[in-house]
């Protein structure tokens, strides 16, 4: 198990399984035939997968518009609380197919809220993907459209996900078990 930043990780899914897991969702994605889609990637957690991903969207014959929006649910731990905008879209969605990327769906309040924000503002549809699901902690009734992985009920880093900030760079998804 790799030791980063004094603390002990231990790997659940590899740097290849990701990549492999990548290229799968975006030929699904691709089968649902896309026409003039945006991709909405929720930041901060999502910034990896979401650049991986829309690499493999490119791959599989699609070509996305690609937007950003910062919504906190977090702050500096790890229970998930009321969803706040902290950076919004640019572009019109009115009439446009999203595809909205998150890190992780777990209790689905993240999720949930941006789908309606997306919805309210005349989105045609909105197809959410998430690198990781998480089901045991569902609060919102919400499921994602397209999944990377089911994970279980721990707390997950790397691959853009953080605790207080760290451990985002990690090229694996993994559980801090402990001090090195």
């Amino acid at each position: 198990m790799p030791i980063v930043r004094g603390k002990t990780i231990e790997i659940l899914f590899t740097q290849e399984e990701i990549a492999r897991r990548n290229s799968e969702l975006a030929k699904e994605i691709a089968s649902s035939e896309p026409d003039n889609p945006l991709v909405i990637a929720i930041l901060k957690g999502s910034f990896v997968f979401a650049a991986d991903l829309i690499r493999a969207m490119h791959g599989a014959g699609i070509s996305p518009e690609v937007e950003f929006i910062s919504i906190s649910s977090y702050g500096a731990g790890t229970e998930a609380g009321k969803p706040t905008i902290l950076r919004d879209v640019e572009t019109d969605v009115k009439d446009r197919n999203l595809y909205i990327i998150d890190d992780i769906l777990e209790s689905g309040g993240t999720l949930a809220f941006t789908k309606n924000l997306m919805e309210t503002r005349g989105a045609k549809s909105v197809s959410l993907i998430a690198m990781l699901d998480k089901p045991t902690k569902r609060k919102a009734d919400i499921n994602a459209d397209f999944v990377g992985f089911e994970c279980p009920d721990k707390f997950m880093v790397g691959y853009g996900m953080d605790v207080g900030h760290a451990f985002r760079e990690l090229p694996y998804i993994g559980e801090v078990v402990g001090d090195a």
